[in-house]
């Protein structure tokens, strides 16, 4: 007997996931709970074992497809009973044929006709740039939200054709010729040519985590108002901390970077100023600032840059951010981050560590307002206060923000915050827990 397994519910607020990777092929006999496939929802991996031993007689989605919850994803011949185990969306079919009717999104998209329709105002300027009328638009996003994507069969608005009433056929008068005026010559753009297809070293398709993160970056840039404010920090003492405190740290098989310091550093300075700490709701027009500081950190991984969160950074030491982001960026080269250990984030931190750079414009990770960037350490000489010239350890903070909610005088307030807790970070010790 066949039935159809669709894509299961595999997160709050999930809506649809892309195919990464398939670990069966048609015709393939696949045992219960064994490995099917794997699906990206927001930067996190999800492996979907099999709910039933059988023979997989049709795929219905390839890799790098975007599938909805609910979908169908693959059509199995099983043996049995058929009644899928609970929490495992199963259709039953019947044996003499294998086609799959389409599935509704499990997200109800607004009617055409009432006139409304969920649109963020970023949406909604394109599509009036590109003559789409909204409302003859279903929306893929979450409640029936249309999103950028959805544009892309979006219908132009068209005039209506005059209609002809019935009635005697009467000779229309023919009136003269009208010339027409002369159009002006424009010279046709230069265009370059394309490469010569011997040209290309390869073609490399934007799937999985790359897509995800274009997608991201694309809707931050495109929503936010971003500016970036930059200041010095002398980090001479951090450094003879953090090194102090790598001798009994690392003893744990923990290693003890910078990034714990300017982790709880940014805590100091949200606490000061916590409107840094939100995400901005463009549809309700809303600053929602949170209670929580769930710090994310940008981290390189084989894949692409994933943002871990260490969730309730106020309440942990700095040996336990510092295990807690080793042990996240380890699970996110090994593409083992969970959805829990990639959402929830409040405020985001980004750092190539030696090789930050002398300063850089961060990308917003919308909705979130703020995100600040972490850039080398570099031994330059500096004039102190008493006129003297000596040697210090400088770095530089580059932080961005959503200039729509944030001035840039909080900006400013918000790093000197910051600076004050690393170029002194024994202050840190009065809030360890």
């Amino acid at each position: 007997m066949q039935y159809e397994f669709r894509l299961p519910d595999i997160g709050e607020g999930v809506a649809e996931g892309e195919v990464v990777r398939w670990f069966v092929h048609e015709g393939d006999q696949i045992q219960e709970d064994a490995p099917l496939v794997s699906v990206l929802t927001d930067k996190a991996n999800v492996e979907i074992p099999s709910p039933k031993a059988g023979k997989v007689l049709r795929v219905h989605a390839q890799e790098g497809e975007k599938v909805k919850v609910g979908a169908v994803l693959v059509t199995f011949e099983i043996s049995g009973d058929a009644t899928p185990p609970p929490g495992v969306a199963a259709t039953p079919v019947p044996p003499v044929s294998v086609s799959v009717s389409p599935v509704a999104p499990t997200t109800p998209a607004t009617p055409a006709s009432s006139g409304r329709f969920l649109a963020a105002p970023y949406v909604r300027r394109i599509a009036a740039e590109r003559g789409i009328d909204l409302s003859t638009i279903s929306g893929s996003g979450p409640g029936g939200r249309i999103v950028e994507s959805d544009l892309t069969q979006g219908a132009a608005v068209v005039a209506p054709k005059p209609t002809l009433s019935p009635g005697p056929a009467r000779a229309a008068p023919v009136a003269p010729p009208v010339p027409a005026p002369a159009a002006p010559v424009v010279e046709a753009p230069r265009v370059a040519p394309a490469p010569a297809d011997e040209d290309i070293l390869e073609r490399v398709p934007l799937r999985g985590i790359r897509r995800v993160i274009a997608e991201h970056m694309t809707e931050s840039t495109h929503k936010a108002a971003h500016y970036t404010y930059v200041e010095e920090v002398d980090a001479s003492e951090l450094i003879q901390l953090r090194d102090r405190m790598a001798k009994h740290v690392e003893k744990k098989g923990v290693r003890l970077s910078y990034l714990p310091f300017v982790v709880k550093g940014v805590v100091a300075g949200l606490r000061a100023f916590p409107r840094m700490n939100a995400r901005f709701d463009d549809e309700r027009q809303e600053l929602a600032i949170h209670k929580s500081f769930n710090i994310g950190i940008a981290t390189a991984t084989p894949e692409g840059l994933l943002v871990p969160v260490v969730h309730h950074a106020d309440q942990k030491s700095v040996t336990d951010i510092a295990r807690e982001v080793q042990e996240l960026a380890e699970k996110g080269r090994e593409g083992k981050l969970t959805r829990a250990e990639m959402t929830g984030g409040t405020f985001t931190i980004t750092s190539l560590g030696a090789l930050g750079g002398v300063l850089a414009t961060p990308i917003l990770n919308y909705p979130e307002v703020a995100i600040l960037g972490v850039h080398r350490i570099a031994r330059r000489p500096v004039y102190r206060a008493d006129g003297t010239v000596g040697p210090a350890d400088l770095m530089n903070l580059s932080l961005s923000l959503d200039h729509r909610v944030l001035d840039g005088i909080v900006g400013a307030q918000f790093v000197a915050v910051v600076k004050s807790y690393l170029e002194d970070p024994h202050q840190l010790f009065a809030e360890l827990k």
